[in-house]
Formats: C-alpha cells, sequence, structure tokens
C-alpha cells in the first residue's frame, strides 16, 4: 500500500515538472513589456541678457611723478610727511640755496655791465654820426671851392698855388670823411656786439634764476607722496637716478585688464550677426571684484583699448577708470574686472546638467518632441553663465530639453515627462540673475 502512494507521488511530481518545461518551451508567450523611461525636461524660453565678460587685471595709478633734483645740492630741509597727500607746487624739499643766490647775483651784475657798455658804445656812434654829418658837409664845401678855383686858374685869375690848396684841402676832406665812415662802421659793430652781450647776459641771468629756483623742490602733481629716499644733509645730483621721493594720483585709479583677441573677434562676430547689440564702449560699466573675493562699491568705466595685440600672448590691454575717494584700491593690487559686453535679447540658456558629450566630443543635448520620442541635436556651446550654458545653435524656442534620466535614453525612444523634482527647479529660475559672467535684465 505504501509503495503505491510512494509510486503516486513519483508520477505526479513527473507530470508536474514535464508540464513546466513544455510550458516554458512554448514559442507564443510574450515577456512583460518594459516600463517606458520617466525623464523631466527644461523647457526652452528665449531670455534678454547682458553679456559680460570676467578678466584678471592689476591696478595702477591714474597720475605718477618720481620727484628728482634738477641742480646739485644738500637737502636743507623736508617739508612733507611721508604717506600725506600733497597739492600740486607744495614746497618738498630745499636745497642749499647759497651758490645758486650768489650765482644769480654774479649774473645780474654782468648784466648791468653789459648794459652799460652798450650804452658807452651807442653814445660813442652817435657822436662819430655827428662828426660824419659835420665831415659831409665840409667835404660838399672843399669839392666846390676846389671846382671854382679850378675854373678861375684856367682863366688866370688865380695863382697856381691857390689851386692846389684848393684841391688839397678837398682831397683831405675826403680822406677825413672815409675814416669817419670806417670809424661808423666799427662801432656799429661794437653796439651789436654790445648788444649781444646784453642778451648773453639775460640768458646767463635766467638761468640763474631758474637754478636759483630749483633749489625749491615742489610737489609736480597731486597726489598721495611715498617715503623719502633721502635725508636733511644729503647730497643730491641733477637728475640722479634714485627719486627723492615718489608721488601717485589713487582718485582716480587705473585698471588694466588683459583681454584675448580671440575673445575680441568672437564679439564682433556675435555683433554683425544680430546676436548681440553692441553698446558705446565709453559708457560701458565696469565693476571689480577684489582679491578678497568681495566687490568694490564703485563702478568704473571702460576708457580705452589697446591698438595693438601682443604676438606672444595674443592679448590686448584693456584700461578702466575707477573712482577711488577712500583710497581702498592701491597700486599693484591683483583684482577681476567685469565688463560689460553687449545685449542678448534672444539668448538660449540650458542647465549645464543638459548637456553631454558624444564618442566624438562634441556637446550635445537630448529633446523630447513633439511625439514624445527622443531627439538628439549638437551644440555650440558660446560660454557659462552661472550653471548654465548660452547655446549660439542647436536649440531653439521650445524645446523640451532632458535634465534628468539622461542615462536612461537614447536617440528615438519613448519617455514619459514627469514633474521635475529633487529641489533643483528653482535653482535654474534663480540663475537668472547675474553670476560671475552673466546678467538678466
Amino acid at each position: 500500500m505504501s509503495k503505491n502512494i510512494k509510486i503516486k507521488k513519483f508520477t505526479l511530481a513527473i507530470i508536474f515538472i514535464t508540464t513546466a518545461i513544455i510550458a516554458s518551451c512554448n514559442p507564443n508567450k510574450q515577456p512583460p513589456p518594459q516600463p517606458i523611461p520617466e525623464v523631466s525636461t527644461y523647457t526652452i524660453q528665449p531670455e534678454r541678457i547682458e553679456l559680460v565678460f570676467e578678466l584678471p587685471a592689476r591696478t595702477y595709478p591714474y597720475l605718477i611723478a618720481e620727484v628728482r633734483p634738477q641742480v646739485s645740492g644738500i637737502i636743507q630741509k623736508r617739508f612733507f610727511n611721508e604717506g600725506s597727500d600733497v597739492r600740486a607746487g607744495d614746497l618738498l624739499y630745499q636745497i642749499d640755496p647759497a651758490p645758486f643766490q650768489a650765482a644769480y647775483e654774479n649774473a645780474v651784475a654782468n648784466l648791468n655791465a653789459s648794459r652799460k657798455a652798450a650804452d658807452r658804445a651807442r653814445a660813442s656812434l652817435e657822436t662819430t654820426l655827428a662828426n660824419k654829418i659835420r665831415q659831409q658837409a665840409t667835404v660838399e664845401l672843399a669839392r666846390s671851392n676846389r671846382k671854382r678855383f679850378e675854373e678861375l686858374a684856367a682863366e688866370g685869375a688865380v695863382s697856381q698855388s691857390e689851386k692846389d690848396q684848393a684841391v688839397t684841402e678837398a682831397q683831405v676832406a675826403e680822406a677825413t670823411l672815409k675814416a669817419i665812415e670806417a670809424q661808423v662802421k666799427s662801432e656799429q659793430e661794437a653796439v651789436g656786439v654790445a648788444e649781444a652781450a646784453i642778451k648773453q647776459a639775460e640768458a646767463a641771468l635766467q638761468t640763474a634764476r631758474i637754478n636759483l629756483g630749483y633749489t625749491r623742490i615742489t610737489a609736480p602733481i597731486s597726489g598721495r607722496i611715498g617715503k623719502s629716499n633721502v635725508t636733511v644733509g644729503a647730497l643730491v645730483t641733477a637728475h640722479q637716478p634714485l627719486p627723492l621721493a615718489t608721488i601717485q594720483r589713487l582718485d582716480p585709479i587705473y585698471v588694466d585688464a588683459t583681454q584675448s583677441s580671440t575673445n575680441l573677434l568672437r564679439l564682433k562676430r556675435n555683433i554683425e550677426a544680430g546676436r548681440i547689440k553692441g553698446g558705446n564702449p565709453s559708457q560701458a560699466k565696469v565693476k571689480l571684484i577684489l582679491e578678497d573675493g568681495s566687490q568694490y562699491p564703485l563702478e568704473g568705466t571702460l576708457k580705452f583699448s589697446d591698438v595693438t595685440v601682443d604676438p606672444s600672448t595674443g592679448s590686448f590691454i584693456l584700461r578702466m577708470v575707477f573712482p577711488n575717494p577712500k583710497y581702498l584700491l592701491l597700486p599693484g593690487m591683483y583684482v577681476r574686472a567685469i565688463v560689460q559686453e553687449g545685449i542678448a535679447d534672444k539668448a538660449i540658456l540650458i542647465p549645464q546638467q543638459a548637456v553631454s558629450r558624444d564618442f566624438k566630443g562634441n556637446p550635445i543635448a537630448f529633446i523630447v518632441n513633439d511625439q514624445g520620442r527622443v531627439e538628439q541635436r549638437i551644440l555650440n556651446l558660446e560660454r557659462a553663465i552661472s550653471d548654465r550654458w548660452l547655446i549660439s545653435s542647436g536649440l531653439s524656442a521650445g524645446d523640451r530639453v532632458i535634465i534628468e534620466g539622461l542615462q536612461k535614453v537614447r536617440p528615438g525612444m519613448p519617455v514619459k515627462v514627469v514633474p521635475f523634482v529633487g529641489g533643483r527647479k528653482e535653482g535654474f529660475e534663480a540663475q537668472k540673475n547675474l553670476g560671475p559672467v552673466g546678467k538678466k535684465n
């Protein structure tokens, strides 16, 4: 009996296993359908943004003057406090004026002597000119007498000796006139020499006056003066290499930044294509980020850009001017300049997490089309703005870009769009404000 029960159990087990094997081999049975992948999307809406670029920069004084002596001498006194503000014309140093005062007084004496010598030469010339006039009259009279006596002698009215005497008197008068004319010429030359001596003495006096003035060393510009490189009693020489002190005007102050020529070409192409509205460069506003990461409270303006590109770096200089009333900016500080570039009226921006790369390294994004299927788009990335990409081609307004679930999709696959979760949607809305390189108007 127990043996029959065991046989029945064994038979039932064989039947169950056989049925299971046959069922598993049935070609008409389909596997359960795979669920449609769920993705979250970001719908593109064109935005009007203000484009800016951030550049490394250095600060430079608006004006700088190295104070050097223009005459040699001993420093008698210093009239400023190191690190203080001075105004143009303020007295800074006094060089011992004694030798220059003596030279000035000597020049005055030489000028007076030259003027007196010239006066004597002019008086002598006037006397000689008067003598010449009188002698000319004497010559005319002698010539008239000679002619008359020659006529009378021809008629036998006068003796030959009287005639000869008249001829001799005329010759003597003419010779005397020639001597006086030579004297006039000589004295005229003497007057010219005396007048030249006066001009030379006046120039020497002017030089002495200037050198005496140079003993008072004054500030050439207004600004903040640094430390003094000399002390009282030091011997200084004219135009020495070491400046006595340096004055820098720090309000306003220059900021020089280096810009890539490639970026300049890109900007011009975007303006020509109408993607960016370029503003007036002279009215471009500039902001500064200081070394500690804080923002400088005052705005500056773009003054000019260099006209040549450095061939070794492929860049050129942008010079900006900032007000600096509190002297917060000092020469040589490293800062970052944020410069206005232009306005993009219909900018296309997408979250950076929506961009990936294909096997060739091209930037791509996946969108959900009207049929609910995935499409791949190759993008042209213009620049990063905060945590978004500015797209110049590849996407258009209204496209639904996949931002979550990218790892589960491939082109042509149907997908199901679900609400975006994960606390990021608010972040994408907030990112429309200006980041380090972009601004929403």
